[in-house]
Formats: C-alpha cells, structure tokens, sequence
C-alpha cells in the first residue's frame, strides 16, 4: 500500500534500491542533488544532471520529459551523503512556474516496476520554476523519505546558492544542467533565457522563497568579540504574535585541522523491519557535547514536521469532508429517500479514515522520539540537562567552558509529556527576561503574585547557578540588583556561597554603582577590541563572562540609570556582559514606548507553563516549561560549594 505523503511528513524506505519516478504535467528537468548532515552541497559532484548523469549511487534522467524513472542505489551513496534530493525545473522556453501547470507526483517504488513506497503531489506551488520535490534522508542509521514540496522562484540557480554551493559555482553548475538537457537543434534558443532561470547571483540577493515547512536555514554570521556564533533565541514580533524560535545549526569555529570524531553508529535493529535503536550522540560534531547539541535540535526539528504532517492531513480530512457534504447536499437525487444519509456517513467514514491513517503516522513517529529520548537525556551533559540528572551528583568545575546552555523544556499538545530541551548557545547572545507579571498566561493569571515573582527570581537563580557551575570557576562572574530587597530569599543560596562579586546591590546608589561599573567595563573592553590590544586592559577590569540579575525593574531606576541598562542590553553581550531581568512589563509602563526596544531584544520566558513560544518553520506554538531543581532538593547548594571551593584553590 503506497503512503501518501503531505508536506513536511516521512516515511520508512525499507530497501536499499529503489526508483524515483516523476510525473509531471509538463516536460520538466529532473535531477538529484546529494547533501550532507546539515542540507549543505559543497563541490560541483553534488548534482547528477543529463551532463554528468552517473554519482555514487544515484542514475539521473537524461532528458526533458514529462515522465522519469531513475534508480537510486542507498548502499552505494558515500558515508558522507545524508540527504538525496529530488529536484524538478521547468526548463526555458517552458511554462515559467509550477503554478500555471497540473501538480506533479512523485513516488518512491521498489525497481523493476515494483510497488510503490511513497508518493507525494506537489501542491500549493506558484512563482517557483525549480522545486526540491522529495528527499531520501539518513536517520540514526536507517533511510527515510521526506516530502518536502520547497520551491525557488528564481530557479535551480538559487536552490543551489540556498544549498551552501558559492553563487557563481552554482550559477555555472546550473546552466551546465539546463545546456545538458536542451535539445541540440535548441541549443541557442535555450541559452538565452538563461539568467533568469538560473538566478542572477553575481550580485548579493536573497533568493525568493517559496513557503515550506521546515527548510534548514543558513548558518549565522559569528558575532564580532565572541568564539562562537550562538543560536539566537524567540525573536520578538512587532505586530504581537508569537516570537519565533530560531532552529539554525550554529556555526562553530575549528580550533585545528583535525577531522570532527565519526558519531557513533545506532545499534542494529532487534527484529527485521524494525528501526534501529537509538544512540546518544548520534548526530555529527566534533566532541560529544556538540553531537548531543545537534541531535536534540534534530529531534527537535522531527517532533515540528511530523506533527506539522499530521494536522496538515486532519485538515485535509476535513476539507474533503465538507466538500463532499456539500456535493451531497447540492445533488437533488439525495434529496429523496435515504441516499443523501448514505452519502453523508461515507464522507465522514473517509474522513475518519484518513485520520486514522495520519494518527498511525504520528504514533510511530512519536515513539521513535520518546525512545530516542529515553537514550539522550541520561546522557546530556551538565550544562544541557535537568536539574534532576544524576550528572550533577558528579559533576566537576570544568577547565573549559560550555558549548550551549539548557534553559527550559518544550512540547505540543499532541504528547505533552514528550519533552525537548530548550538550547541556547553560550556566550548568550541576547539577554534574558523572566515575566513574573500576572498578564503573560492563563497560568500567571491563576496563581498568586506572591508566588509568581518567587518563581520567576527561583528561576533565576537557577539559571545563574547552573551558569556559574558550567564554565570554569575565574571565568564568570555574577552581579545582583536588587533595589527592594525583595528577592532576598531567591537569592540566599548564592550569597551564603560568597559567589557574587558583590553583595546585591539595594537602593538607587546601589543600582547607579553596579551599572556604573559594567557600563565602563563595556566601553573599556569596547575601546581594547577596536584597537586591536585586548591584553591592555586596565589591571581592575574583570576579563571574565559577567552576569547581571535585574529584579524588581524599575523600582530603584532614575533615568540615566535606565539609559545604561538598555545601553547594556544593546553592546553587553557582544563583550560578555549578558543581562538577565526579572520583571513585569506593566510596573514599567510609564516609561510608553520608550522601554520598547529594550524588551523586544531580551528572550522572553516564564517561571509557569506557557504556549508564548512559536517557531519559523510551521508556525506550532511550543509550550515552554522552565526546569527547576526538584522541590527539597540540595542540588543548587551542592553544585554552588563545589564552584566556591574550586575558586579558593585558584586563588593565587
């Protein structure tokens, strides 16, 4: 029985040779592209076109038509090779878009004319003339299927950029395709429309995107003054939707030319037919911390698509559903005795078909996840995992400093109790704002304010615990104001531990002080990095990772002192000042849209349960929930006397 796919949605290829076939309302190009982990095509052997039709375990068409079948060899595509695409173009002097020709299928089949596997209708397409219609993909050791229906308005010349390749090495690649494939007798013709079929790369441009559901997005640029370009958190919205979660793979900076340690391999499976068992790590990097990074984020990116696909099938059941409700009701023959009811109980038995299909998807898919993990969690390291791992009964100051950090769990509706470790790359690139206001969520609205703003300053200092735990014990530093006092009791475990460097500073000269001092840090460290002598810093100036807690904002705050710490907000964490505030929004409202630009640049979060989170991908909205130790647990003040025990035997 062939599975039939919607965008976004996967499924098992359980042989290793298979054909692609491809049927086109139209004469089209097809190609295959081969990828690695991260979607990236790096050289020109990266596409079999009608000019070089043969790669390593890939045979492309060689011709323009509107019907293709080319074999795909899954043992023989290099370690190396993660993803095999399916790429579709409208060749010139064609029609010039998808969207003005019937939807193309295609289908994933056993050789020789078997069965088919998996097939997917590329719907909804436009402006685009070149689409990646499918993928074959590698997943803890075993090939999947991906319907991915993306397309690139500015044709196979943008779809290669958007892959990773150079611009002119994707532009000459993909007129070389488009030359391969052009009849002889053509050949003058076909060239001419070239550049905009291809894309016009010679200048910089973005390339125009079609919709799709979880496109893996280009590395970020890396900040200036930090060793790593981290993972930016929610992006605030400035017409009042969800913040966006950014899933980008950071880029990480090699410190030698050695090769990245191979990830490990999955066990095999216990039955034929079975996926394999997942392996922690199971992801690529050059350490284990930073496999382990990259496999939550693609367990992360698995639990978006696959539940993407499974609403995106209920409504399609839906509308199908009430479309042939419709019909029924506009036929006059069903008007008369019983057949108008036997119409009806037949669409809404399809519907509950279809439905049931779409959730034996979802279920399967949703139980590799819970089992991947089962494995993953016990093996996070201190600064990823939960406060109730056994990891920190063990753990150690370390010499070096964390990768990432963890600062809460995300989920959806469809199992809840499947949580995803929320991520950050260290140094933070933005700051930090834990919502104690009772606005944010039904939940806030529900429980006492007393309660709320302990929870949000526990939340806190949580965060800075397992800050001060994770990088080594000189080389980050914590600072509190606290004007009212009243995070006194939040606070405790870190100033009976003499691990602030300095006491929480209270009243508006405290707060005047300690902004004062990381103002001038900032505009020192600034001044250094610009000059090129980072080693001439005065000898009073703290080098370390510094950390500043705002509670109870803007009680204590004057003007001036308001006007630095948005000025840290804005240039701190680019030279390790990272703020972290402890606030309700509404206690500032009489600063107007003044304090705008401040709150939109801090990663909103709350100390409850809160659907406040939504990602760029298919727009879900992610439940945040924030990981605190567990209630009675000594855990925080076990791993603050290990930090002020490692600083007394640095001390000189």
């Amino acid at each position: 029985m062939t599975a039939e796919l919607v965008r976004g949605q996967n499924h098992p290829v359980s042989r290793s040779r298979v054909e692609i076939r491809v049927s086109a309302g139209t004469p089209v190009l097809a190609l295959a592209s081969l990828a690695d982990e991260q979607g990236r095509l790096a050289g020109t052997g990266v596409l079999a076109h009608p000019g070089a039709r043969t790669l390593p375990g890939v045979h492309a068409p060689a011709d323009l038509a509107d019907r293709h079948t080319f074999a795909v060899d899954l043992d023989a595509v290099a370690a190396d090779v993660h993803r095999v695409g399916v790429l579709l173009v409208l060749p010139p002097g064609g029609p010039v878009r998808f969207g003005a020709v019937p939807a193309s299928y295609v289908a994933v089949a056993a050789p020789d004319g078997g069965g088919e596997i998996a097939g997917y209708t590329l719907t909804g397409l436009d402006a685009e003339t070149a689409v990646i219609a499918l993928e074959l993909y590698r997943r803890q050791g075993a090939w999947k299927v991906r319907a991915v229906g993306q397309g690139y308005s500015d044709g196979l010349g943008a779809l290669l950029a958007d892959g990773g390749m150079p611009a002119p090495a994707a532009r000459e690649l993909a007129a070389a395709a488009l030359r391969a494939a052009a009849p002889a007798k053509e050949a003058d013709a076909t060239l001419a429309p070239l550049p905009s079929l291809v894309g016009d790369l010679r200048a910089p441009q973005t390339p125009e995107r079609a919709a799709a559901p979880a496109p893996e997005p280009p590395d970020p640029t890396p900040a200036s003054g930090v060793p790593y370009a981290g993972t930016p958190g929610p992006a605030p919205a400035g017409d009042g939707s969800p913040p966006t979660i950014s899933y980008t793979h950071p880029r990480r900076r090699r410190t030698s030319n050695e090769p990245p340690e191979p990830a490990p391999r999955a066990a095999a499976a216990a039955e034929p037919g079975q996926p394999p068992r997942p392996v922690a790590g199971d992801a690529a990097g050059w350490s284990m911390d930073e496999r382990l990074y990259n496999q939550v984020w693609g367990m992360f990116e698995d639990l978006a698509r696959t539940v993407a696909a499974y609403r995106s099938a209920v409504e399609f059941a839906d509308s199908r559903m009430d479309r042939e409700l419709d019909d029924a009701l506009s036929d006059p023959r069903h008007r008369i005795g019983g057949s108008g009811n036997a119409a009806r109980d037949t669409a809404r038995a399809r519907r509950e078909e279809l439905v049931a299909q779409a959730q034996a998807v979802l279920d399967r898919d949703l139980a590799q996840l819970i089992a991947e993990s089962e494995v993953v969690e016990p093996a996070l390291p201190a600064s990823y995992a939960r406060w109730d791992n056994p990891v920190w009964h063990g753990h150690r100051t370390p010499e070096e400093g964390p990768l990432a950090l963890r600062l809460g769990d995300l989920h959806l509706p469809e199992r809840p109790d499947l949580r995803i470790p929320m991520l950050v790359r260290v140094p933070l690139e933005r700051g930090l704002w834990i919502d104690n206001g009772r606005t944010g969520s039904e939940a806030a609205m529900a429980m006492d304010t007393d309660r709320l703003r302990r929870a949000a300053m526990d939340m806190a200092v949580a965060h800075a615990v397992r800050l001060l735990a994770v990088h080594p014990a000189d080389r980050f530093s914590v600072h509190v104001i606290d004007a009212a006092g009243a995070g006194a009791a939040s606070l405790a475990p870190l100033v009976r531990a003499g691990v602030l460097a300095a006491p929480p500073a209270a009243g508006a000269a405290g707060v005047s002080r300690t902004l004062a001092e990381l103002t001038r840090r900032v505009d020192l460290v600034q001044m250094a990095l610009k000059a090129g002598a980072p080693e001439d810093l005065p000898p009073d100036v703290d080098t370390a990772e510094q950390l500043l807690i705002v509670h109870d904002f803007p009680h204590g705050f004057d003007d001036r002192a308001v006007t630095q710490l948005r000025y840290l907000a804005d240039e701190g964490a680019a030279v390790g000042v990272h703020l972290l505030m402890v606030a309700d929004r509404d206690e500032a409202s009489a600063y107007g849209p003044l304090l705008d630009p401040l709150w939109r640049s801090l990663m909103r979060l709350s100390p409850v349960p809160d659907n406040h989170l939504a990602d760029p991908w298919v727009h879900h909205a992610w439940t945040f929930e924030p990981d605190l130790p567990p209630q009675g647990s000594q855990v925080l003040g076990q791993a603050l006397d290990r930090v002020a025990e490692a600083r007394r035997t640095t001390r000189p």
